[in-house]
Order: structure tokens, then C-alpha cells, then sequence
């Protein structure tokens, strides 16, 4: 049996209940991505540098 990948939802989910938002997890050497108003549905997965590079290009464009 292999254990529950643990999800991590953004401190960024929003009002309400906090269901707006993605979850992520560890799953090295991958990460997982998923919506989590739709939890069953598909996730994507890329390689841990592949997400570290998209998620610092996302910290640079929101400075400008």
C-alpha cells in the first residue's frame, strides 16, 4: 500500500471556505499540481527545477 500524497493547499485560497485555489505536493523528484475545488480530477506533475523556475518567473512579473 503506498501512503497519501500530502497536499498542501496556497495560503493565497481565497474567502469562503478557501476551496479557489490549487494544492501542491512533494512528490520528489516531482511536483504535483491540482485544483482543489476538483480534488478527483486530473493533476499535473513536473520536474522539481521545471516548477522552482516557473514559480520564481511568477514572483518577477508580479514585481513590475
Amino acid at each position: 500500500m503506498t501512503a497519501p500524497i500530502p497536499w498542501k493547499k496556497s495560503s493565497f485560497s481565497g474567502g469562503g471556505e478557501g476551496n479557489d485555489c490549487v494544492e501542491v505536493a512533494d512528490l520528489n523528484p516531482l511536483i504535483a499540481i491540482r485544483d482543489s475545488k476538483a480534488p478527483s480530477r486530473a493533476t499535473l506533475t513536473f520536474p522539481a527545477d521545471v516548477f522552482t523556475t516557473f514559480i520564481e518567473a511568477l514572483k518577477q512579473s508580479s514585481r513590475r
